[in-house]
């Protein structure tokens, strides 16, 4: 067994910083789970029946970190931006990777900081303790506290990005279903709601943006509005297309199904010039991994046996 003096402070300081860090974390989401007042949690369970506790079981287990969301938000506020325009910008971002409650912006700032906090904190301290304040200390110093503040954006714009890509590649069999619904004399809002049924097992985004579409035609809010807003929720160039429209043929009082077949075709057509696109650019993208992998091998393997012989000859000659 190796005595644990045999380490020096300096070997021994990233793992007390982490150890502090996990402690720290754990003893803040212990205090912020708690409930604020014991006494009336007691009178609160005493005055439900037990099949009501029964019930309550699920959204207390929901309600165990709400206080850590909580506090996370009122961090966040600090950061969120002061214009409208700021705002409307992070809250349609979040929308668009499937983050659409109000505090979504507050607590994405809030993890931003808490992010920086457990990147830079650290990393200042063990380089402090073990450099000194020098230059290099102080830039590898900012480079993990920035690291650490935009890595949630990052994050969420890789989330943005798949989200999209899973609606933009679902849209051409959303399309002709809907297509072949209204053809076959179902209406617009049948044929949203036969989509989430029919896709709810293999495009579960997109199927979800069309249930909260029909949630939002069932409680009675113009179709105009409705899929305006599933355009910019979604954020897809093609189902932005869609909706405008959808809406141009409902309130020009022309046919659906001929506007969705001639949307239908032009989506085609989209898809094969993108795929056209990406065929003509491959060459182009090939000359790197040619240049940088592929021709230093063949290089070595023509020309290494020409040069050893010639080396063999030139000390002999020699």
């Amino acid at each position: 067994m190796i005595p644990l003096f045999a380490f020096s402070i300096t070997e021994l300081t990233p793992i007390i910083v982490f150890g502090a860090i996990v402690v720290g974390a754990w003893a803040l989401m212990t205090v912020l789970s708690k409930r604020s007042n014991i006494a009336v949690d007691r009178l609160d369970r005493l005055s439900r029946p037990q099949s009501a506790g029964n019930m309550d079981d699920m959204d207390d287990r929901r309600q165990r970190f709400s206080g850590l969301k909580d506090a996370i938000a009122q961090i966040g506020g600090a950061m969120e931006g002061q214009s409208d325009l700021e705002k409307n910008k992070l809250k349609l971002k979040l929308v668009n990777g499937g983050f659409r409650s109000d505090n979504a912006p507050m607590i994405y700032q809030g993890l931003r900081v808490l992010s920086l906090a457990i990147f830079l904190i650290p990393s200042a301290g063990v380089m402090l303790y073990t450099s000194g304040f020098t230059q290099k200390a102080l830039i590898y110093i900012v480079i993990c506290g920035s690291l650490g503040f935009y890595l949630p954006q990052v994050t969420l714009h890789l989330i943005v990005s798949g989200r999209q890509k899973k609606i933009f590649l679902s849209m051409p069999d959303a399309l002709d279903l809907l297509v072949v619904c209204v053809e076959s004399g179902l209406g617009l809002d049948a044929a949203m709601r036969k989509i989430t049924e029919e896709m709810g097992e293999h495009a579960k985004t997109i199927s979800e943006e069309f249930e909260l579409a029909n949630m939002q035609l069932q409680m009675g809010r113009p179709r105009r509005e409705v899929l305006h807003e599933l355009g910019v929720r979604t954020g897809v160039d093609d189902m932005k297309a869609l909706a405008a429209i959808l809406i141009q043929a409902d309130r020009f009082g022309s046919s659906i199904a001929q506007a969705l077949r001639v949307q239908s075709d032009s989506m085609r057509t989209r898809r094969r010039q993108i795929a056209e696109e990406k065929a003509a650019k491959t060459a182009v993208q090939l000359i790197f991994p040619l240049v940088l992998f592929i021709f230093p091998a063949i290089f070595v393997v023509l020309v290494g046996p020409a040069s050893i012989q010639i080396s063999k000859g030139l000390l002999k000659g020699g």
